[in-house]
Formats: C-alpha cells, structure tokens, sequence
C-alpha cells in the first residue's frame, strides 16, 4: 500500500471524499464535545453555537424545540448546580451529505457549591446532525439515562 499516492484514473477523487468523510467526521466529533462544555461552562446564551434554530431535545429533564427552549431546559437542569462535568465517550457517527447521525454515550457529574459531587449518571444518546453555514450542528437530541449513582454523605448510595 503507498500513503498518500492517488488513483489518478479517478483524478484523487476518491482520496479527496476520505479527506472530506474524515473532515466532517472530526467536526461532528468536536460538536459533541462542544455540546459538553457547553452544559458545563453554563454558556446557555450560546446555544446556537451547538444546536440548530428549531432543535428537538428530548431528555430525562423534558422535551422541548427550539434553541431558545433548549437553552431553557439546558439553564434549569443544570443551572442550580455549581459544577458539571460532561464526558462523551465512544461517538458513532455517520455522515450522509450535509447530515449526519449520531451515537454517543455520556457520563455527568453534578456538584453543588462547595461540596463533593451530588450525583453522577450515566446517559446513552442518539442524536442528528445537518451542516450549517457556520458548521455542523445539533438538530436532533434524544437521550436515555441508563443509570444514576447518589454520593450520600458518609457513604455512596444508588438509584
């Protein structure tokens, strides 16, 4: 195998679709991270950023559409807490054209102001995609809690 040395029958066609299947890829990855840090640095301002005007969320804390309503939900589930902290793991995704579909699981810690973390859950998450004019964004988001573990005091407790 020669790295790096094109099908010049097909004028690098097909090495310039990988390049641009990896580019996008790597975008739609770096979009899930944004998603987190997001949450997590309570940017709900700037949600546009992330999700696309008429985005659905559908998650454990509510449904909603519209960024200005995701913001909203985004604000009250995590808004009370004083540190988040989002890890998005093992992201599947799929790009077809100027969409794409998503995998990804999530684990989130909760803290409150000066203390240990509250809760920690974990999350599984099918999402959508669709290129912008300022980038991929979030269109669709739909997540299932697959487990919660409560930091009681003294102890750790589940649920």
């Amino acid at each position: 195998m020669n790295v790096g040395v094109t099908n010049e029958k097909d004028g690098g066609d097909a090495a310039k679709d990988t390049v641009a299947r990896l580019a996008d890829r790597a975008e739609i990855t770096d979009l899930l991270s944004r998603h987190g840090r997001w949450l997590d640095d309570k940017r709900f301002d700037d949600v546009r950023s992330v999700f696309t005007a008429n985005a659905v969320v559908v998650v454990g804390s509510g449904e909603v559409q519209g960024a200005d309503r995701v913001a909203e939900l985004a604000a009250r589930s995590h808004g009370p807490f004083a540190r988040t902290h989002h890890l998005t793991t093992n992201p599947l995704v799929e790009v077809d054209g100027d969409r794409a579909v998503l995998g990804a699981q999530q684990i989130a810690v909760f803290c409150r102001e000066g203390e240990a973390p509250e809760f920690t859950v974990g999350e599984e998450y099918r999402m959508e995609a669709v290129r912008t004019p300022e980038g991929w964004r979030l269109s669709r988001v739909e997540g299932d809690r697959l487990w919660r573990l409560d930091h009681a005091p003294g102890g750790e407790g589940q649920r």
